[in-house]
């Protein structure tokens, strides 16, 4: 039986990942700071499933998850725990957005090395962490949230080129917007998105893993968004920037 290892498994994407993974016979291994809540999606899955709570904003959080992936049975990584601020910069709290960092990018770069280690050792793996389409828009309203994210995509497709060889792949799977509880717990206002551009948790789960159990270092649900990001790609910077301005994004 495999194992996987899902972080932020309680609620959102993670916990998508962890039903659906569950239902690809799965040994799952959820990791979350809730520890009630992982009790209760572990007695939701029909599944074998162990629960690791754990704050990844925090060194010790950080460590005991590292340390379960140090002992090489984890097949696949999810890399899924991440927060959001939607706050200008210099309005948010400067330890919230030092937060954000820590999960969003020192948790996946500790866990990754972890993984990395392990999987390279025994010659087989995969490391999945959960990205967005933010990460390729400078957003003026959200500064430090798509930094981290495109910090994210290029780190996983980085190591995607070093471990070619080696049995393990990484890839960074880029949603858009989502429907799932991230943005009501951010206080995000998203009225104004309109109803074409949400996604459901089922699809973009589903369409991240066929992507990383082939090793597509770079994966973005659906073809509108990937029609989106390719012209973010292309786009001259100064164009971009004006069209993220002019949709205060």
């Amino acid at each position: 039986m495999p194992t996987a290892l899902v972080t932020g498994a309680s609620a959102g994407l993670g916990a998508e990942f962890a039903r659906q993974l569950a239902g690809r016979g799965y040994h799952l291994v959820l990791v979350a700071r809730d520890a009630d809540r992982l009790s209760a999606a572990q007695n939701a899955l029909p599944a074998s499933v162990e629960v690791l709570p754990a704050d990844l904003a925090t060194d010790d959080g950080c460590a005991a998850v590292a340390a379960r992936l140090g002992k090489g049975d984890v097949d696949l990584l999810v890399n899924n725990a991440g927060i959001g601020t939607y706050r200008p910069f210099g309005v948010a709290d400067l330890a919230l957005e030092e937060r954000q960092l820590d999960l969003n990018v020192r948790a996946v770069l500790r866990l990754t090395h972890a993984a990395v280690r392990a999987m390279t050792d025994r010659g087989s793996g995969r490391i999945l962490n959960v990205s967005s389409v933010a990460g390729f828009v400078p957003r003026g309203g959200n500064a430090t949230y798509s930094a981290s994210k495109a910090w994210v995509t290029m780190f996983s497709e980085a190591l995607s080129i070093q471990l070619q060889g080696t049995g393990v792949t990484v890839t960074a799977v880029c949603p858009g917007f989502t429907h799932t509880e991230f943005h009501e717990r951010a206080g995000a206002d998203m009225s104004n998105v309109g109803g074409r551009m949400w996604l459901s948790a089922d699809q973009v789960v589903r369409d991240g893993l066929a992507d990383t159990l082939v090793g597509k270092p770079v994966s973005v649900p659906s073809r509108r968004y990937q029609a989106l990001v390719a012209a973010a790609r292309t786009l001259p910077r100064p164009v971009l920037r004006a069209v993220a301005a002019r949709r205060g994004l």
